[in-house]
């Protein structure tokens, strides 16, 4: 008998070696966006915007899982993960892990991006190095405007330890008073109202060859230490040293006592500037023990805490150099492109001699002709789903609009389009998520503008974020009303749609006008709604359809068929979800997995996941859609929708999948995974040992690039109308 065809009671699918690490695996994640900033095939001004997204990642890293873990440490949880390890044996297996990680980006930077920069005219200069003309000019601006912005703080018996703010990037001082001879210790925080990197006029560049070079400039830090003789007049410098720190970030609200939501989240994120607990130390590789070892004992850190590197310390800063002019060293310029459909409408009204808009040139009118699947960054968000909830806002006949937002841009087009709906007498409903992380205090800001301009703001569910991408309009059409749909994979944030990789299906069809109805009466109401005509919802109903869709495909195959799982996510975590996935590919069950971030499963496991492979794909879009297809024994069925197969989506937050039932709609997502699984330029195969091994075409005429690719048949969809 095969091994695949075992049966499931022979072999334990709980057991710890067929479960990877869900940190670790993450930590696998950044590794393959800072493997971006190594690619030379990665233009070179990009690179250094991948170093920067591979910092940006660790420093939310630290603040939320490496936090979380050391409370799980200090409380002494010792509950194991489903891959066998305790929060100590985690922290030290990412700190073993990450080390070189670390390093590498900072070698990489340091000794090699650094040098193709002067190449490129592009001089981001030590301060040792500067000439004196240079150092004089420095030395002004240093007066004039970064000496008024600092404070020196003393450290000393009558004056304790200073509070290190979160992601700070400060100066350990050592000074020497020469009437007592004693050394005495000060912080000097690098202000972040100031740019990160000074820029020298043009007449003081470094000159290369015949020309001037496009940019020179210092660190901020760099300027402030060597000017410190004005911070501290008398006093001899003994030596300087900067360094950084990360703090727990994570919010922590009792909802079941808060009797208002909106306030306690305010209230804690004013703890959140004030800062917890200290996770993480970051300070250059020269610096003295004793320093190290003072801020290490300040600040409550040990030794796996620290990380020290030979240059740059934040490495987030360097998304600075994305604003130079350089095109030549940036991806091409992508312009999304406006679909056939919406270029129809466009068409119509221009020929139309009246300012209002008649039946029949409007996004509702092409909705009813069938449904309709838009794939951001390629189609324009500003032409499809921003100008639906805007001419829905200013249409005389749509009477409500109901909304869920988990994150948008304060200056949204789509939150001004609400207030014109409220303002214009529409029923509007806008459920805020008030607890998405890092975007709460954005979120209450427009939250309060929409409830003073007469918009039901909803602030979600006790215990349950609310990270469904839902659009419902209801319309006054003839005799009847009809319920028009978006559901989606990514937020409604115009800004975010130009960088992430989303779908969205808009569809007037009756019952997912009244899924939709019931699924806002249950978020912003008292309902108890169980089931859904064709929506799968979480908490509701998700995790046991999927499950029974699982194991449907797993008995296909024990009766003699063919079973054929694709799946789409951000991050595959659940255990119950991966134990199914197990026994579906025992079955027979052929499964691809195209799983950006973390992937807990283990792949190609002889007698256990023999049929699954899993790929992830990184470039210069962030794929962000959920697609789920199943092929049931060639009664294909497709979803999209806002889940990940995470614990945290299927059992505490409120998502929604949508079936997809268009046959043209669902070839156009077939291609989409096809397009994916063929990749052999940005994708990277998932091995059993958890590493992961990038794709490489043996021609480089035969490279097949996901976004690229699906650039150009966008173009193709407009330029052959």
């Amino acid at each position: 008998m095969p091994k695949s065809k075992i049966k499931s009671s022979e072999v334990n699918l709980k057991d710890h070696q067929y479960y990877f690490n869900r940190d670790l695996s993450w930590l696998e994640f950044n590794y393959r966006v800072l493997y971006e900033a190594l690619d030379s095939r990665t233009p070179l001004l990009e690179r250094l915007k991948f170093s920067a997204i591979f910092c940006s990642n660790l420093d939310e890293f630290f603040m939320v899982r490496i936090a979380g873990l050391k409370q799980q440490q200090e409380a002494g949880v010792t509950k194991l993960t489903p891959d066998g390890r305790t929060p100590s044996q985690q922290l030290a297996d990412i700190s073993a892990r990450l080390r070189p990680l670390v390093s590498q980006q900072d070698q990489n930077f340091e000794y090699n991006l650094k040098s193709q920069l002067v190449a490129q005219g592009i001089h981001l200069i030590n301060y040792v190095d500067l000439n004196q003309e240079q150092r004089t000019h420095l030395h002004e601006y240093f007066e004039a405007h970064i000496f008024p912005v600092l404070t020196p703080l003393a450290v000393d018996p009558s004056h304790p330890f200073p509070y290190i703010s979160n992601l700070s990037l400060n100066l350990a001082v050592v000074v020497r008073d020469p009437e007592t001879d004693k050394e005495l210790f000060a912080r000097v925080k690098v202000p972040s109202v100031l740019p990160r990197f000074i820029e020298l006029p043009k007449e003081l560049r470094q000159q290369q060859r015949d020309k001037t070079a496009i940019w020179t400039g210092v660190p901020l830090e760099q300027v402030i230490a060597h000017n410190l003789e004005f911070l501290f007049p008398g006093m001899i410098i003994q030596e300087c040293h900067a360094f950084r720190v990360t703090r727990n970030a994570d919010l922590e609200v009792e909802e079941d006592e808060a009797y208002d939501l909106l306030l306690a989240i305010e209230q804690e994120l004013r703890k959140r500037r004030i800062g917890k607990s200290a996770v993480r130390l970051e300070i250059h590789a020269s610096t003295p023990e004793t320093i190290k070892h003072r801020l290490m004992q300040d600040l409550g850190l040990e030794d796996m805490d620290v990380y020290e590197v030979e240059g740059l310390l934040g490495h987030r800063d360097l998304f600075y150099f994305m604003s130079l002019p350089c095109p030549e060293l940036k991806d091409p310029p992508w312009n999304p492109v406006t679909p056939n459909w919406v270029k129809e409408i466009q068409q119509r009204r221009s020929e139309c001699e009246t300012e209002d808009i008649p039946d029949g040139m409007d996004i509702f009118s092409a909705i009813r002709e069938g449904d309709i699947l838009v794939h951001h960054p390629y189609q324009a968000f500003s032409a499809t789903v921003q100008e639906f909830i805007t001419e829905a806002a200013y249409d005389p006949n749509v009477q409500a609009i109901k909304m869920t937002l988990y994150r948008t841009s304060g200056d949204s087009p789509i939150v001004k389009a609400l207030i014109a709906a409220a303002e214009n007498g529409k029923q509007v409903v806008a459920l805020v998520e008030l607890k998405a992380r890092f975007d709460e205090e954005n979120n209450i800001l427009w939250a309060r503008k929409l409830e003073q301009a007469g918009v039901h703001v909803v602030y979600g569910l006790v215990g349950l974020k609310t990270h469904t991408k839902t659009v419902l309009v209801v319309r006054q059409e003839d005799k009847q009303i009809r319920r028009y749909v978006h559901i989606g994979t990514g937020n409604y944030n115009p800004k975010t749609a130009k960088l992430y990789t989303d779908l969205g299906l808009f569809s007037c069809r009756e019952e997912l006008g009244a899924d939709l109805t019931d699924l806002f009466n249950f978020l912003t109401g008292y309902s108890r709604q169980k089931s859904y005509r064709k929506l799968l919802v979480a908490p509701v109903s998700m995790r046991k359809r999927m499950i029974e869709m699982i194991r449907r495909e797993a008995e296909h195959c024990r009766n003699g068929g063919t079973g054929r799982i694709v799946a789409k996510m951000n991050a595959l975590v659940d255990p119950e979800i991966v134990e199914v996935l197990y026994e579906a590919s025992r079955a027979g069950v052929e499964i691809d997995l195209i799983i950006r971030g973390m992937c807990c499963l283990r792949p190609g496991v002889e007698g256990i996941s023999e049929t699954i492979r899993v790929i992830s794909v990184i470039g210069r879009f962030l794929e962000h859609s959920r697609i789920f297809y199943f092929h049931n024994g060639g009664k294909e069925e497709m979803y999209i929708g806002s889940a990940d197969w995470m614990t945290r989506n299927l059992s505490r937050r409120v998502e929604a999948i949508v079936p997809v039932e268009d046959p043209n709609i669902i070839k156009e997502l077939q291609e989409i995974l096809g397009i994916m699984l063929s990749d052999n330029r940005q994708a990277w195969d998932l091995l059993p040992d958890g590493t992961y091994v990038q794709r490489r075409p043996s021609d480089e005429d035969h490279q097949q690039s996901t976004h690229e690719t699906l650039m150009q048949m966008a173009l193709n969809s407009v330029s052959t109308h």
